[in-house]
């Protein structure tokens, strides 16, 4: 069997797993996850894991996601064809990873985007996924200029460069489209309105469904996870769970086995708004619909009147998302619908979306998921600020939080914070009490 980069077997996790072999990145996993390789291995061959991890990135620390594991969350980043630059993305990666990212898409417009993934590649560690049909359109005016080469073309140029995973719009078809004409929002995935657009210009089927086998032969060639993205999702409660959503659904069922049967790793985007009452049933229906396969969320947000607070609103669907039985959550900023992320927004959208994550870890009884909480309870009730700084997901805010209101000068050895005060601090007040003998 030929070595990868890694001297590990050459192949996709998904096909090396097949053959019985747990592969350095799935050992790398196990370990992570503190959970036994042969799970990890059996997993990922029965397509219920994946490990996004082309060939080409060297710098990648492997990561997991889906059945068994704990619940990973992906960073947005990227450049508009209007705003921020190379440098300014590159501090966002940081910060991201500064926070816990699991993973980075870099979903870049606009000039320069080989040298700002290049960027990106190199100082990511995690895996990295993109959407090549933005960066197919970045040469052209207007979608219907592309020729079916164009789009199979950027997914091999993407591949080569050591892109881990991508967002392809398969599954949306001419004959979904019209289901769409009584939303109040219509498409809002850039990348499903520009593959709908193509294909009533040019009367022809999706050019990544109708060319799918050749995009199953650049995934496995580079050991790329399709993240088969949802082209029809919709973009408000109105239009939730209706029958362009369900219809496309069914069709990355279809291709979910035919990315299985030729060795690639697969997984499944969900929905961006749907009321809270709804979610449970949407990650029951893609499960059952796409055989397993890990389960992409954006979100889903549970209502649309909060601009400026959807990464709340997010975090609240992600959580009952994840704990249905989402794998991997996309983060969801405070600009969310009113512009592009700076490195703040970053920040905040990724803080709740760990909060998300971590908590569905626990309501799904993942082991050692609750030993964080307990440790920091204990640090609470000990009056132990910096262990508590050390125990939180953001450190500096919190931190910064407690040094807003008590002196520095105290902070340290203060069994009290400014909320309550020495004198009616509930834990100081109670703490030797024994309570009545028994």
């Amino acid at each position: 069997m030929a070595k990868g980069p890694s001297g590990g077997p050459r192949g996709t996790q998904l096909s090396i797993a097949r053959d019985g072999v747990v592969s350095p990145a799935a050992a790398a996993v196990a370990h992570a996850e503190g959970v036994a390789q042969e799970t990890v291995r059996q997993g990922l061959a029965e397509g219920r894991v994946v490990i996004p991890a082309n060939h080409h990135h060297g710098n990648l620390t492997p990561v997991g996601i889906g059945s068994g594991l704990s619940v990973k969350v992906n960073v947005n980043l990227g450049r508009s064809q209007t705003v921020s630059c190379l440098t300014e993305e590159v501090d966002k990666v940081q910060i991201a990873l500064d926070h816990g990212a699991d993973a980075v898409m870099d979903l870049s417009t606009g000039p320069g985007i080989d040298e700002i993934r290049q960027a990106v590649l190199d100082s990511c560690p995690v895996p990295v996924g993109t959407v090549p049909v933005y960066q197919a359109l970045n040469d052209v005016e207007d979608v219907i200029e592309l020729a079916v080469e164009d789009f199979l073309d950027v997914v091999r140029r993407q591949a080569e460069q050591g892109v881990d995973f991508m967002t392809l719009h398969a599954g949306i078809l001419r004959s979904h489209v019209g289901l769409a004409s009584g939303r109040l929002t219509g498409i809002v995935s850039r990348g499903g309105a520009l593959m709908a657009r193509w294909m009533e210009h040019h009367d022809r089927e999706n050019p990544y469904f109708e060319y799918f086998d050749e995009v199953l032969q650049l995934a496995r060639r580079h050991d790329v996870t399709l993240s088969l993205g949802d082209g029809l999702r919709p973009g408000c409660l109105h239009d939730a769970s209706d029958a362009a959503q369900f219809a496309e659904l069914g069709t990355l069922g279809e291709l979910t086995s035919r990315a299985w049967e030729a060795g690639v790793q697969v997984m499944i985007e969900g929905p961006g708004h749907v009321p809270f009452h709804q979610i449970e049933d949407n990650v029951r229906r893609q499960k059952e619909v796409c055989h397993g396969a890990p389960f992409y969320v954006l979100g889903p947000l549970v209502t649309d009147i909060a601009p400026g607070y959807d990464h709340i609103t997010g975090a609240i669907g992600a959580t009952v998302a994840a704990v249905a039985g989402a794998d991997f959550l996309c983060y969801v900023t405070p600009k969310e619908h009113l512009g592009l992320p700076d490195p703040e927004d970053v920040r905040e959208g990724l803080i709740a979306f760990k909060i998300a994550a971590h908590a569905a870890d626990v309501a799904r009884g993942l082991a050692g998921a609750r030993e964080r909480d307990d440790a920091m309870a204990r640090a609470r009730y000990g009056f132990d600020w910096n262990r508590q700084f050390e125990l939180a997901l953001d450190p500096d805010r919190a931190r910064e939080f407690h040094d807003r209101t008590l002196p520095e000068a105290e902070f340290r050895e203060s069994h009290f914070c400014s909320m309550c005060g020495p004198k009616f601090c509930p834990m100081k007040v109670t703490q030797g009490l024994k309570g009545p003998e028994r």
